[in-house]
This record gives structure tokens, sequence and C-alpha cells, in this order.
């Protein structure tokens, strides 16, 4: 089905009805808001209750099919999981205390609240430096009982983000879309379950991991960082995890690894890892109708894309 390209205007009114949405809410709540405040504005738009501290986040930009259910699903686990976190003493952002830990509709947006945290605007982010927190993170999540599905940030938006892409040829070009194509039907197999993917890298570590990287979603606040961000919490190889880390990062995070007790790094695992976020990168573009700053922003990684070895090595 051709999608709708949204227009500055369009985006100005989604985020104005997502603030109104999110005060709404809150209100409805019980929460008492004069100033709400937008702290981001891209997938989500991310909204302070000033003075209630409490901030909201509403998603905007959705691959096709991750809305009703399915998304009200995914929050539920990311609450859950952070909850857990907390309960554990891991430096997270909380769920909000002062209301319900469950995702709350609203206007037409499923929506979650946080904890409001002070952000040390002076401290610079240091991707590498930080893939020592996580291998800490992993070193938590290995015991975590919760119910999680096996890598669903590439089973629940690459299929049907490719299904758009085929049917608005101009979002991609045909050779790339090709390509796209043929990666996931490589990839697929062997990502689509748990099983398959132990059968093909039977010593593969296998557990709950944050699922958007954790070093790129860390919160560096003014009595500390916490990790942030858990939308895509899942099961999956710790390497997803670490995708495009780089070479200092992964010798930092297997050096945490080894003090935390958990396993470095499998080189063969990280290829397949980079190979898969990779193409779900590539996807993306079926959202630049709903973002269109993407088209730019995608640019650079179509590039490294295009020079990368297919689908990770496999075959």
């Amino acid at each position: 089905m051709p999608t709708t390209h949204l227009t500055s205007e369009d985006l100005q009114a989604r985020t104005v009805h997502a603030v109104a949405a999110a005060m709404g809410a809150g209100r409805a709540l019980g929460l008492v808001v004069y100033e709400p405040k937008v702290l981001h504005d891209v997938f989500s738009v991310v909204v302070h209750l000033s003075p209630s501290p409490v901030v909201v986040r509403v998603p905007v930009v959705l691959p096709p099919g991750l809305d009703g259910p399915p998304q009200a699903a995914r929050q539920a686990r990311e609450l859950a999981a952070v909850a857990w976190l907390a309960d554990r003493g891991l430096p997270v952002v909380r769920p909000s205390p002062l209301v319900p830990r469950e995702p709350v509709r609203r206007d037409g947006y499923s929506m979650t609240f946080w904890e409001f945290v002070e952000v040390d605007a002076s401290r610079e982010p240091d991707y590498v430096a930080e893939a020592a927190l996580a291998a800490d993170l992993h070193a938590a999540l290995r015991d975590y009982p919760g119910e999680l599905p096996f890598l669903s940030p590439l089973a629940a938006s690459v299929p049907t983000c490719l299904a758009l892409l085929e049917e608005n040829p101009g979002l991609l070009a045909p050779a790339d879309l090709d390509r796209a194509r043929a990666e996931w039907g490589v990839l697929a197999p062997v990502l689509s379950s748990r099983e398959a993917f132990a059968a093909m890298f039977p010593t593969a570590n296998i557990q709950p991991i944050h699922g958007d990287g954790p070093s790129y979603n860390i919160i560096r606040t003014t009595s500390g960082v916490r990790y942030a961000d858990f939308e895509d919490v899942n099961l999956g190889p710790v390497e997803w995890d670490l995708s495009f880390l780089g070479p200092d990062g992964i010798a930092v995070y297997n050096a945490a690894a080894a003090r935390a007790g958990i396993r470095p790094l499998d080189p063969a695992v990280l290829r397949v890892m980079d190979a898969a976020r990779m193409l779900l990168v590539v996807t993306c573009h079926a959202l630049v109708p709903q973002l269109p700053m993407l088209a730019e922003a995608l640019a650079p990684s179509m590039q490294t894309w295009r020079t990368m070895p297919f689908a990770g090595g496999l075959s």
C-alpha cells in the first residue's frame, strides 16, 4: 500500500498531539502537569510532565504492524525488565513509581511513564569506554526470569518493512532492495528462532539482552550513569548488543566480561549480528514517510552496507 509522506506541518502537529496525549494521560493518573517540556522528538516524543518528576515516552514512528497489542506487549516487557533490574540495584532509569507500571493508551498513542533524571550536560559520551557497562548489564540480565521473544527487533520489523519498500519503490534503490531481500532470505532461517540459531552457533551465549546497544543508550545524570531505553529487550546473543562497536570497544567489553565472569564475544557471531543490524538499518527506509529526516541520516550507513560482506559471510 502506498504511504503518505508527512510534511513539516504534519510533524509539528504530531508532536503537539503526542504532548497533549501525554498530559491528558498524566493528569488522568493524578499527576500535576503545568509546563510539559519536550526532551526528545524523533522516533518517540519524550515529554517531562513538569513539575511532576515524570517523563513520558510516546512512540510516534513505528514499523508496520507494531502498533496496538504488539506495541503494548513490547512496552510491558520493557517495564517489567527495567523494574526487575532496578530492584536488584542496577543503575537504570526506572519506571515512575507515581503511576501503575503498565502502558497507557490515550488518543491513539500507547505510552510509558518513567522517573525524571537530571542530565549532566558536562559529561561527554565515550561509547568505547562505556562498552564495559554493557558487560555488567549482560551479567545482571542473565538471571532475568521474564519471558522474552528471540531477536524480536528483526522479526518485528524487517519482513514488514521489506514488504512496504516493495510497495513503495521510490524509497530504496532497486539494487539495494534486491540485496536486502536476498540477505534476509539468508539470515531469516538462522535468526528467526532460538533453535535455528543454536544449530548454526552451538557455543553462542543466548540470554536476555538490552536489544538496542546499551553503550549508546546510557544517560549521564548528575548522580551517575543510568541504563535506559530497553524498548527492544529480548532474548538473543550478546553480540547483538555490541554491533558496530569496533575493535577497541570489543576489547573493552571482553575485558569487562572476564571480570564479570561471562564469556567474551564470538567473532563469527558478531559478523552475523553486524550484518543483521545493518539490514535492520537499511529497511528503516520504510519509515522515511513518517520521519523524512531519516533519508539523509541513513545515507552513510548505506555506503557502509554496500561494502560489507553479504549476510555476514553466511550462505
